[in-house]
């Protein structure tokens, strides 16, 4: 049986009530903190760079001041940022952060409600509420990185726009791992140093070092990595989290900052189980205010409000110093927006300076593919080795010449001599039995160049596929301000190529019927193969006759071969013998002539595009028909009024974005602020 209430005791109900009167005020107090850090002098600043994200101006490469959270795995960074927003996040067991969070809270005094937004993936915007922010997040992730372990560097941004929040823009990264868990990449650390540092290199960010009091400063990975980028501490600001669990020796760590954080330390307690915020920041005062050892450290240390404070006026700090860089880089993208407008194609007035320019282009062309396919020189495209072409080409007739077999072509399953013995014997005739027979020696080169007839037609047709590709990127490049000729252009590139493909069809086919023709080379290496080979003939055919020698030998330039099927056929064997040496030995002939000969044919090719067919094909197909094709000059393209919009959108953009800082300097220089 539940005891009877003392008199004195309280009812449940007004314990209830009183708990909520203390949440109430403590709402009111942080709340009240956090407007004080927003003065006139603050202001300002953020009002500038509110009005940069409005105009976009990081479309332009212009970097703005963000406070990037960091800290080892477990060290408190998201309870760190609900405490500041005053909203839940994913939590969870392992990597809680496996993207970028960039979350962007934003002081709107006249919100009934707070208002959250995420984007994502491209501009797709989810709306969410202090209920679901967690989950919407989590479902945002999976959709990027999947529901594994896995992190991703693509970023996820929430917008809070909540009234009694700081206006600050705030980036939380996946925490500090260095052994992969189960289903984790193997070089989990790697990744997320490599999205960290991509974040923490620029001037512009704040770095917002998370640590946990449970662990000894220097040894954190996030201090090593933030110090790294950041020497001097001047744009570092450490939180200390967790100050509950290891009270003992903290007033020490923070004080005499043995690890360089120039913009000194917060010590925050967060929220604990199920409080709410306010109750949290009620918990975190008293903490401090109680607590033996904690209660000792300087109170302009403590607490979230206080944390809410430095990161505006930091914030507001490293905005007036970065000002002066980005008003640079606006000037600098000023200029450089505005000559690429200047550069823009003049618009042409008539015929004849369309043709001038025409011409003009197709000089270009040549000349960048004079340097690029015979002179081998590459300047105009150091890195990009598609453009090296004397080099791709000289690949390709390398890779042919390998694929040209350096000894007369057999068989695998064929027994050896068996292929010549056949045609020797289709091939006698009524003669001396010690002549060989021509039409023998002609049959077999029939044969063997039959098996490779196909290898040089397939380098031609990968020699101008090739150039084809490259002289049509060339020359679209060189005439991009003009992509209503550019079809023509196309169909001149095409029926040149066409004419080359079918000239050197001919001339392989030419080649081929050239060694049928005859049999013929002044070349001495073939008598010295022939005798190399017959020099091996005597103990060959000793093998062959005598069945006790062993039945494989080792011929010279021929290899070791098995003689045990020719003991039948011992008479013919000699005559077989000396039309294979005949063969192979003038194979290497045949060989040199389809690569020397093909190789000089495919570069007096390119010479002759380069020197004058390119030009006349360009100017056949645009000049004729009453010079049809460079009238369509005269008329500039869609896309050439889209880029000079585009121009003039960001020179306007630029402008104003000009006008907006050079505001804010004239306001803090009459501040005294700077």
């Amino acid at each position: 049986m539940a005891k009877k209430r003392r008199t004195g005791d309280k009812p449940v109900d007004d314990v209830k009530d009183a708990k909520g009167t203390v949440a109430g005020a403590a709402s009111a107090v942080t709340a009240s903190a956090i407007a004080n850090s927003y003065n006139d002098q603050i202001r300002p600043l953020l009002d500038a760079v509110d009005r940069l994200r409005h105009l976009k101006v990081t479309q332009e490469g212009i970097q703005l001041p963000t406070i990037v959270v960091v800290g080892d795995q477990s060290s408190g960074k998201s309870s760190v940022l609900e405490s500041l927003a005053g909203i839940s996040l994913p939590r969870g067991q392992g990597i809680c952060t496996r993207v970028p969070l960039v979350m962007r809270l934003q002081d709107d005094p006249s919100a009934g409600s707070p208002k959250l937004q995420l984007e994502y993936s491209n501009g797709r915007v989810v709306d969410t509420s202090e209920d679901t922010v967690a989950d919407a997040i989590n479902a945002a992730t999976a959709e990027i990185v999947g529901s594994g372990k896995g992190i991703s560097d693509a970023p996820i941004t929430l917008v809070v726009k909540k009234r009694g929040v700081p206006d600050l823009t705030l980036v939380d990264l996946p925490g500090i791992t260095r052994v992969p868990v189960q289903g984790q990449p193997e070089d989990i650390y790697d990744q997320i140093a490599k999205i960290i540092k991509d974040y923490i290199v620029p001037k512009e960010s704040i770095i917002l070092n998370v640590l946990s009091a449970t662990v000894d400063f220097p040894t954190c990975e996030s201090i090593r990595m933030s110090q790294q980028v950041d020497r001097t501490g001047e744009r570092t600001l450490a939180v200390v989290t967790k100050v509950d669990k290891a009270p003992e020796g903290l007033l020490e760590k923070v004080t005499m900052d043995d690890v360089r954080i120039g913009l000194g330390y917060v010590c925050v307690r967060n929220r604990i189980g199920d409080e709410t915020y306010d109750m949290a920041r009620v918990e975190e005062e008293r903490l401090f205010k109680n607590h033996p050892l904690l209660s000792k450290i300087d109170k302009s240390m403590v607490g979230i409000p206080v944390l809410a404070q430095r990161l505006t006026k930091i914030q507001a700090a490293i905005i007036a110093k970065c000002l002066p860089d980005i008003v640079k880089q606006i000037n600098d993208r000023l200029v450089r927006s505005s000559a690429e407008l200047d550069q823009m194609p003049p618009d042409l007035n008539n015929v004849a300076d369309a043709v001038k320019l025409f011409f003009h282009i197709v000089k270009r062309v040549c000349n960048s593919l004079e340097k690029i396919l015979v002179r081998g020189e590459y300047g105009e495209y150091p890195d990009d080795r598609f453009f090296h072409g004397t080099a791709r080409i000289a690949e390709m007739l390398n890779r042919y010449a390998k694929k040209l077999p350096t000894q007369c072509p057999r068989r695998k399953d064929e027994l050896f001599l068996m292929e010549e013995m056949q045609v020797l014997e289709e091939t006698k005739g009524i003669n001396l039995p010690n002549f060989l027979p021509r039409s023998a020696f002609h049959v077999m080169l029939k044969n063997k160049m039959a098996t490779v007839d196909q290898v040089p037609q397939d380098l031609v047709k990968e020699v101008w596929e090739y150039v084809e590709d490259l002289v049509l990127k060339i020359l679209l490049q060189h005439s991009e301000n003009f992509p209503q000729v550019q079809s023509s252009c196309r169909r001149a590139i095409q029926s040149l190529m066409e004419k080359a493909r079918a000239r050197s069809a001919q001339h392989v086919k030419e080649l081929i019927e050239m060694e049928l023709v005859a049999d013929y080379t002044v070349n001495p290496d073939y008598m010295q193969t022939w005798a190399a080979i017959m020099g091996g003939q005597k103990n060959f055919m000793e093998a062959v006759r005598n069945s006790s020698q062993p039945a494989k030998i080792t011929l010279q330039v021929i290899g070791s071969v098995d003689v045990s099927h020719l003991r039948e056929h011992a008479d013919s064997t000699e005559q077989a013998f000396d039309l294979m040496a005949r063969l192979a030995a003038y194979w290497k002939s045949i060989v040199l002539r389809l690569v020397d000969g093909l190789a000089l044919h495919i570069l007096r090719g390119i010479n002759q595009l380069v020197e004058n067919d390119l030009e006349v094909e360009l100017a056949e197909e645009l000049l004729a028909n009453n010079m049809a094709g460079v009238e369509r000059m005269l008329t500039p393209p869609p896309s050439t009024g889209t880029k000079r919009d585009r121009l003039k959108k960001s020179i306007g953009l630029l402008q104003q974005s000009k006008e907006v800082v050079a505001n804010i300097m004239d306001r803090i220089s009459a501040a005294g602020e700077v």
